[in-house]
């Protein structure tokens, strides 16, 4: 079932648009869930979940989530799934459409954590990551994309944490703000 699954996956992975989100992101992901799956309960939902995260990727629409979790309920039914392991992975991929921790599962939270793990990387490997998001909105005008983007990142430092797992957020909340905070005063310079 899943090497059927990862094998239509990486080809979505792969496509020529995906600066940031291809299979690069998909990796570092599962490199996290495993430096972290101390603090997982279900990893076969965690795996998944990172896998079908970003299947649809097309940043002229605006419900990449929401299909990239039809197509994990798809998917999965066809591959035999259960329908809790289908619901849970579900959940965790439309979470990621706002960054929201709401279903009260802590497999979610550690989730949405390592999906946004970038934030808390180096300033360079930070400004490289910015870059290549820019580079996939490439067709956005550019005063248009720097507002917008300001806008979305403004979102994160405004949150009382930017993480929602306290190990997580011991150890990346302050490089991440630091991180965004850098990038929205250059957006906004």
């Amino acid at each position: 079932m899943l090497e059927a699954i990862r094998q239509q996956l990486t080809q979505r992975y792969e496509e020529p648009h995906r600066a940031y989100h291809g299979m690069a992101h998909i990796e570092a992901l599962l490199q996290g869930q495993l430096a972290h799956r101390d603090l997982i309960r279900d990893h076969q939902a965690v795996m998944l979940a990172i896998w079908f995260h970003d299947a649809v990727y097309d940043t002229h629409q605006h419900d990449n989530e929401e299909r990239s979790a039809l197509l994990a309920g798809d998917m999965l039914a066809q591959a035999g799934a259960s329908p809790a392991l289908i619901d849970s992975v579900q959940r965790k991929v439309r979470a990621t459409h706002r960054h929201e921790w709401t279903d009260g599962d802590t497999d979610t939270a550690v989730f949405l954590d390592l999906d946004l793990g970038i934030l808390a990387a180096s300033p360079d490997a930070y400004d490289r990551y910015a870059g290549q998001v820019a580079q996939e909105y490439n067709w956005v005008p550019e005063q248009a994309y720097k507002a917008g983007r300001a806008k979305v990142l403004q979102a994160f430092v405004d949150r009382p944490q930017v993480y929602f797992t306290p190990a997580l957020q011991a150890l990346w909340e302050d490089q991440a703000r630091a991180n965004l905070q850098r990038e929205i005063a250059t957006l906004t310079a």
